[in-house]
């Protein structure tokens, strides 16, 4: 199973403003420290906003920070609200399978059991428990700032 690019960007996301509780960050900060472009992160953001995991302000003093405390938010359900689909194989999607044996094929089953259990134990884990070491998410000077 690999995740997209947009969870893995949100997932990050999410972590920097764990890591930050005591103020408001913005997009080109987060970018800019983790290296990854800023255009695809507004993207990011915006879904995040639009999921209720944090609080955007524009203008003077805004920003963006989590909307709920990092220690309720489950990895497993920040993964499951972030990803697109889960559909691990063709079958998984009714519309598009276009697979000549999965009426009768067993492993979609398996691989259902699978991915519930991947959820699963991604939820034993919390936003929280992803930011504990919080110098990973200190700002880095450059030289000629």
């Amino acid at each position: 199973m690999q995740l997209t690019i947009f969870t893995d960007y949100g997932l990050r996301s999410l972590m920097y403003l764990a890591a930050h509780p005591d103020r408001r960050c913005n997009v080109r900060e987060i970018a800019e420290h983790y290296g990854i472009s800023r255009n695809h992160l507004v993207k990011v953001v915006h879904h995040l906003s639009q999921l209720g995991l944090i609080d955007s302000s524009k203008g003077k003093g805004g920003g963006i920070q989590l909307a709920h405390a990092p220690k309720k938010l489950k990895i497993g359900d920040l993964v499951r609200d972030l990803e697109p689909h889960m559909q691990l194989v063709e079958c998984f999607d009714r519309e598009t399978n276009s697979c000549r044996i999965s009426l009768g094929c067993q492993l979609k089953h398996f691989l259902t059991e699978a991915n519930k259990a991947f959820i699963a134990c991604l939820n034993r884990y919390t936003l929280a428990d992803a930011v504990q070491d919080r110098s990973l998410f200190a700002q880095v000077l450059r030289i000629g700032d």
